[in-house]
C-alpha cells in the first residue's frame, strides 16, 4: 500500500499541472494533487524522523497544545494539509512505544485526518481531565513542552495554557516536564529525503519568475517602476497557485552622477536587486538576484559590477565551506568572515534557515546588525538534512560609477547533507540583463 502511495507521489510531481499553468512559466500541482504529496511526506516524516529526533532529545512524551488562531509554530508543521487551524483548544500527544513506534493522539474535538487516533469523547470527560488520564496511563518518564527564552519555534505553549496543563497533571509527573525547545527545532529544520529531492524544483520556480521579471517582458525602461515589477512577481505567484510569505521588493543602485537621484523609475545603467519568496508544498523560498538595466550599445553590464558580483559568489564559496554539521552560527560567522577579510572582501553575512517557515527554525550565521554573532540562536548547532537561504553582501567600488562603493546582496538556497553544501537550483554567477 506505501508502495503504491509513494509511486503516486513521484507521478504527481514529474507529471505537469495545466490548471496551474499560465504563460511559459513553470507548472505546478493543483491544489489536490499538492495535499496527496505533502501529506505522504508528512507520514513518512512522523513515521521516521519523530521517533528519532524524540529518542535523541531524550523525550518519551511530546505534548503540542495550542488555540484557535494563536497557534504552537510546530502545529502547522504536525498536521494534514486539510488542517488549516487549530479548532478550540487542539492537543497533539506524541509518546514512543519503542519498537511499536510513536504513538499519536489527539484530544481535541475536531479530527486531524487518519495521522492521529482520537482519543477524546467529549460528552463523557472534561479535555483536561482527559489528558492527565493519557498522561498517567502511559507514565511518561520526561516530558515536553513546547517553552523557550531563546527560540520563538520551541515557544508555542502560552502562559494559560502551560497553567492548565500543570494544574491538570498529577502532582507526580510536574517534575518530568521539561522544555522541549530542540526537538521542537529539530523538527522544524530537519528535511526528509523526499523533501531534499522536490525542493530544487520548488527553488527553481522561484528562480523563473526571477528571470522573467527581471527582463524586457516585464521591465521598460523610462517606464516601469520598482513597485511595478515587485507587483508583478506577486501576482505571477498568484497565477501559479502558490503564495509569497513576505511582500516582495525591488530596488536600484545608480551612478553617483545618475540624473535620476531616487527616482522609482527604472532607467537604463540601473543595477536592480530583489528580494523574493514563495510557498509550495509547505516549504519556502528565499532569494536575492541582481540584474543590469543595458544602456544604448552595450551588451553587457561594466566590468566594475561583474567584478562585484563576482566577490559575493566567492563569499557564497568561503561560507558554505564553514558549514558542517555540529558546529554554531557563531563560529561559522567568525571563520568565515575572518577569511574573507584576509581576502581583502568587504563582508556582511546574515544567513538563516529555512523550511516550512522563511526564517525557519534553526541556527543563524549573523545578522545584519549582529556581525560580532548572534547570542542564543548563534550558539546552537547544526545538523545534517537542514534548508539555509545563504544569504549575504559584500561592498566593492565600482571603477565605471565614478569609484564609488556599490552593495552586492546575493541569497540562495542551500541544502546541508553529509555530503556537504550545495545550491539547491544552482545560484547567480552572472547579472540578469535587461535590453
Amino acid at each position: 500500500m506505501k508502495r503504491a502511495l509513494w509511486v503516486l507521489v513521484l507521478l504527481l510531481l514529474v507529471i505537469p499541472s495545466q490548471p496551474a499553468r499560465t504563460g511559459q512559466g513553470p507548472a505546478v500541482l493543483t491544489l489536490r494533487q499538492e495535499a496527496a504529496v505533502y501529506n505522504a511526506w508528512l507520514e513518512y516524516r512522523l513515521d521516521h524522523v519523530l521517533p528519532e529526533l524524540m529518542r535523541q532529545e531524550g523525550f518519551d512524551m511530546w505534548l503540542v497544545i495550542c488555540r484557535e488562531n494563536n497557534e504552537d509554530p510546530v502545529f502547522f508543521s504536525l498536521v494534514p494539509f486539510n488542517n488549516l487551524y487549530a479548532s478550540r483548544t487542539s492537543m497533539l500527544v506524541f509518546f514512543d512505544r519503542g519498537a511499536q513506534g510513536v504513538e499519536r493522539m489527539t484530544v481535541s474535538r475536531a479530527g486531524i485526518g487518519t495521522l492521529y487516533r482520537s482519543v477524546w469523547e467529549p460528552e463523557k470527560v472534561e479535555q483536561w481531565t482527559r489528558l492527565a488520564q493519557i498522561v498517567r496511563e502511559r507514565n511518561p518518564k520526561r516530558i515536553g513542552i513546547d517553552t523557550s527564552e531563546t527560540f520563538n519555534y520551541g515557544d508555542g505553549l502560552t502562559a494559560t495554557l502551560q497553567k492548565q496543563l500543570m494544574a491538570a497533571l498529577p502532582a507526580e509527573f510536574a517534575p518530568r516536564v521539561h522544555s522541549a525547545e530542540s526537538l521542537a527545532v529539530r523538527w522544524l529544520e530537519r528535511r526528509s529525503p523526499q523533501e531534499i529531492e522536490a525542493y530544487p524544483h520548488i527553488v527553481s520556480i522561484a528562480h523563473a519568475v526571477i528571470a522573467e521579471a527581471f527582463s524586457p517582458a516585464v521591465i521598460t525602461p523610462g517606464v516601469t517602476t520598482t513597485d511595478d515589477v515587485a507587483w508583478w512577481m506577486r501576482e505571477r505567484t498568484r497565477q501559479l497557485g502558490l503564495s509569497n510569505w513576505f511582500h516582495t521588493s525591488v530596488d536600484i543602485q545608480r551612478p553617483k552622477d545618475s540624473p535620476y537621484k531616487d527616482s522609482p523609475v527604472i532607467h537604463r545603467g540601473d543595477l536592480l536587486h530583489c528580494d523574493f519568496g514563495l510557498v509550495y508544498l509547505k516549504l519556502c523560498t528565499d532569494t536575492q538576484e541582481l540584474g543590469y538595466v543595458l544602456k544604448e550599445g552595450e551588451t553587457d553590464a561594466p566590468k566594475g559590477l561583474r567584478d562585484g558580483l563576482a566577490q559575493g559568489n566567492r563569499l557564497q564559496d568561503i561560507e558554505v565551506s564553514e558549514m558542517k554539521a555540529g558546529r554554531t552560527g557563531n563560529e561559522v560567522l567568525a571563520a568565515a568572515l575572518a577569511r574573507a577579510k584576509a581576502e581583502g572582501l568587504r563582508p556582511s553575512i546574515y544567513t538563516h534557515p529555512l523550511g516550512v517557515h522563511g526564517h525557519a527554525a534553526g541556527t543563524n550565521i549573523g545578522m545584519w546588525d549582529m556581525q560580532g554573532g548572534v547570542p542564543g540562536i548563534g550558539d546552537f548547532t547544526f545538523a545534517n538534512d537542514t534548508a539555509h537561504s545563504i544569504e549575504l553582501n559584500v561592498t566593492a567600488p565600482v571603477a565605471e560609477w565614478g569609484g564609488i562603493d556599490v552593495r552586492f546582496p546575493l541569497e540562495q538556497d542551500a541544502v546541508l547533507t553529509k555530503d556537504g553544501v550545495r545550491f539547491l537550483d544552482g545560484r547567480q554567477t552572472t547579472l540578469h540583463l535587461i535590453r
